[in-house]
């Protein structure tokens, strides 16, 4: 049990470093630095931690991702800054990046070795992957806003 909270802790922390850089790439104010780190956090520990209740890689970043909407929502009425401010950064820890590279990989292995069944399997299988976790991505941030906002007023 110990171990497993350890565990989580160093993925909150490792996914918080991302975030805040890529925060400081995109010049986000340094007073939301802090969020966007806890935004990084979160969503890489909910991802992390509904992926070990064996719930698929897509539905967990889909579901981590609009956890991050809904947390930067209220953060932007509260601090009275635009949700991109946190969720751009926040979503940094969630791209597929490995499913892209292997995709990537196999289309260069299939233009210098040839066209097998196998590599043209791997390619479909990592670039659909990389595709729908990239679609969950982008409709769990717009979810909550189109929740919870209507005709550009909080219902909340």
């Amino acid at each position: 049990m110990d171990s497993l909270i350890i565990q989580y802790l160093l993925n909150a922390i490792f996914s918080a470093i991302p975030a805040v850089g890529f925060a400081m790439v995109f010049n986000v104010p340094r007073n939301a630095l802090v969020y966007c780190a806890i935004g990084g956090a979160v969503g890489y520990t909910t991802r992390y931690a509904l992926m070990h209740l064996n719930i698929p890689i897509e539905l967990a970043t889909f579901l981590a991702s609009t956890l991050i909407g809904v947390i930067a929502l209220y953060w932007s009425r509260k601090y009275i800054v635009p949700r991109p401010v946190y969720t751009i950064a926040s979503i940094i820890p969630l791209l597929p990046g490995t499913y892209a590279f292997t995709a990537i990989i196999n289309l260069l292995q299939m233009n210098a070795q040839g066209v097998s069944p196998e590599l043209i399997t791997l390619f479909i299988d990592n670039g659909l992957k990389a595709v729908i976790i990239l679609s969950g991505i982008g409709f769990g941030l717009a979810i909550p806003s189109l929740v919870f906002m209507r005709y550009n007023r909080p219902i909340i």
